[in-house]
Formats: C-alpha cells, structure tokens, sequence
C-alpha cells in the first residue's frame, strides 16, 4: 500500500482523473483547482502544490488521492482509512508543513489523530461545511431592482475589497485576493447584481471542468443585505451554467450559517454531502 507523489499536475491527473471524475461533485474542489493549476501553470505559486493518488497494491485502481495548494488546508478525496492514517505519517515524516485538513468527518478526525502523534499539532473546528448540487432552479420573488452582468477588469478595485471583506467574513485561507479577483476575471468567471444605484452583490463560478462548475464566492456588503440580491445573482449565474450545458452545478455552505444554507434550498440547491475542516495549532 502505498502513496505517489508528485508536484505536477499532468502526470497527477493522468494518474487520477478518472477516479475524480467518477465522483465528480465530491471531487469538485480537486479538480477545479488542479484546472486552474493546468490553465495557469501553477504561475505565482511560491511554494508548489501536492499531489498524490493512493493504490491498495501496484496496479489497482486508485482509491483515494489529496491535494496540498500552500497555504491551504491538504484536502482529501473520499478514501479507505488505511490510506489516511498512511497519508499523515508521509506527510508529518516529510515535514510538510499543513495549516489543517478538509475532508469527511471520520477521515480528518483520523488524519489528525496520526499529524498531533507525529508533530505535536492539535486541531480544532475551523469550519463544517455542506456540499449542495442544483437541481430545479428556482427564481427568487418578488426579484430586488437591477440586473445581472458579467463584471470586467474595470470592476476590479471594486472585486479586491470585496473578496477580502468575505474571506474575512468566512474565515478563509485565501490572502492574495487580487490574484484571485484577476484568475476569475479572466474567463468571465465574475458575476455582479447591478442595482440602480450601483453594484449590490456578487457570485463566482469555477471553470468548467467535466460537465461541473461550483458557484462562489457569493458576497453582499453588509449595508445592502436582506434586500434578495444574494438569491437574484446565485440564481442568475446558476440559470447561465444550465444555459451553457453544464450538468452539475454545485457550491458550498458554512453549516454555521443558516440564513445561505436556507437561501440556496429555496432556489433549488439539494445536501450532497458535508465536510469539515480542522486547523492545525
């Protein structure tokens, strides 16, 4: 039983894509970001992600993989327990310095059993979250003032504090918000609700990878909330992913938050699975 290792994302995808995308709304952040990783080539990156696929014996099929994008938490695929408990003890022995872990409960409950034995780390609740997959999209009503468009680099000193003000909000790991606000803008990933009297309200979407996108982040100042702007532009950049063809259309909730985990069943977002992530001390 071992773990592969490699810091490039061709050969990790060729070894592990189709066990990704036999799974794809689970496996939906790995293979967003490792598109991303492939479109940009892993520019801006100080230190280069981690990646890995699990086989039982030589020549099985993978059953498991993960995903290391510094300074994020190591993220993990559904997988035997063997291989998690395995997964720790590589990456403590080769002092892979980890924030936390992102996975299903009993895996990273497991996982960090083995990191505080192996380093000394502790870990805590950082965040539960809730993996949601649209199925009949429904309208908000009545529908708030203004209109969708799509949000150009002329938006972009508008997008940076936006960004930072939901990181802050969600207690994110993401910092360098202007490089995420640039990656969006550059295949229109961006959405605004265009209020009369300015922007009200934003909501991302991934690239399209496997017939699947995931919307977020979805973010309207403070000033402006309980006004239906959140639920008019995850509708709007929902209805535009199922006018382009894309099957699975996804996003996920902080369990924390019942006011968006309500929003998004009432405009036909359906539970497909929860998360948690731990941090590390």
């Amino acid at each position: 039983m071992s773990w592969q290792l490699t810091e490039t994302v061709d050969e990790f995808l060729a070894e592990a894509g189709e066990f990704l995308r036999a799974e794809r709304a689970r496996n939906t952040v790995i293979l967003t970001v490792t598109e991303t990783l492939r479109v940009s080539g892993g520019s801006g990156a100080v230190v280069a992600p981690l990646l890995g696929w699990w086989r039982p014996v030589d020549g099985d099929a993978v059953r498991g993989v993960f995903m290391h994008t510094p300074h994020f938490p190591v993220m993990l695929s559904a997988m035997p327990a063997d291989a998690v408990t395995a997964l720790a003890k590589e990456l403590a022995g080769a002092g892979r310095a980890l924030s936390g872990i992102n996975a299903q409960e009993q895996s990273a409950q497991a996982f960090a059993a083995v990191w505080q034995d192996s380093t000394g780390a502790g870990s805590a609740v950082h965040r539960r979250m809730r993996l949601f997959r649209l199925g009949e999209l429904t309208w908000p009503e009545p529908a708030p003032d203004g209109m969708a468009r799509i949000a150009t680099p002329a938006d972009r000193d508008l997008l940076i504090p936006w960004f930072g003000a939901f990181s802050r909000e969600t207690g994110d790991f993401d910092t360098n918000h202007a490089a995420a606000v640039d990656e969006r803008l550059s295949y229109d990933g961006l959405t605004l609700w265009q209020a009369s009297a300015g922007p009200a309200s934003l909501a991302g979407v991934t690239r399209t990878v496997a017939g699947m996108i995931r919307v977020g982040p979805v973010y309207t100042p403070p000033e402006l909330r309980g006004r239906g702007y959140a639920g008019v532009v995850t509708a709007a950049v929902s209805q535009a992913a199922l006018d382009a063809g894309i099957t699975d259309v996804l996003l996920y909730t902080d369990l924390a938050n019942p006011t968006s985990n309500a929003l998004y069943q009432r405009i036909g977002y359906r539970p497909v699975e929860d998360r948690v992530v731990l941090s590390f001390g």
